[in-house]
């Protein structure tokens, strides 16, 4: 079962979210926060596996709230899926840079969401296809943007699975376009992780970014 915190200033919105979770027989709804501190809280207090999180929210909002979730190490295992109407946030990058492990936009399908939730409480990283290269493209204009390392220190067949995870492929589709098996795409894209520091694979598509080794043109 997993234990969803659902985190939003909008108390319709919490109550529309709480409504489709627990519709799922493998979830349950363990808590719902109206402003960022109340999800940090909370995080720990109900011992959720998962935290939807509303970027926007009084009091602390949904980065700040998900860097001190992700910096707690008694909170190690919870995972964060930030929730953003994509036309008026700017702050995605920053989230996944904070810890959370993928975004998806409020306007989908509800049971994309439920999906999304599977997916992120299994440990992937997921990422809105739709608006990731615009939005990309939009942080490496920023002249704030900061300049990762390269992958120097990876292998050629780790930077292509790198480059892979960085347009969104999970590893089955990884293994597919590499002609890999699933076990030993997963194996690679845990080498990585390694190798980088990163927390999970939202990490690493920022690292492939920054570095320049994936470019919006590119996807």
């Amino acid at each position: 079962m997993i234990r969803v915190l659902l985190a939003d200033d909008q108390t319709l919105v919490r109550e529309a979210f709480a409504m489709l979770v627990e519709s799922a027989p493998d979830m349950a709804v363990v808590g719902q926060a109206a402003t960022g501190r109340q999800a940090a809280e909370l995080a720990r207090s109900a011992r959720a596996d998962l935290v939807v999180m509303d970027i926007r929210m009084p009091d602390l909002d949904g980065i700040e709230a998900t860097r001190l979730i992700a910096a707690d190490d008694d909170l190690a295992g919870v995972r964060v899926l930030v929730l953003t109407t994509y036309d008026t946030d700017e702050n995605i990058v920053d989230a996944l840079r904070a810890g959370a492990s993928g975004f998806l936009v409020k306007d989908t399908r509800p049971a994309e969401l439920l999906d999304a939730i599977r997916t992120v409480a299994a440990g992937e990283a997921l990422l809105s296809p739709g608006p990731t290269a615009r939005l990309i493209e939009r942080f490496l204009r920023s002249p704030s943007a900061p300049t990762a390392a390269g992958p120097e220190c990876l292998s050629e067949r780790e930077r292509e699975v790198l480059a892979l995870v960085a347009r969104g492929l999970n590893n089955t589709e990884v293994a597919e376009a590499l002609g890999l098996s699933p076990l030993t795409a997963k194996t690679h894209v845990s080498r990585i992780m390694g190798k980088l520091g990163a927390r999970d694979r939202a990490q690493l598509v920022i690292v492939a970014y920054e570095s320049g080794m994936v470019t919006p043109g590119s996807l």
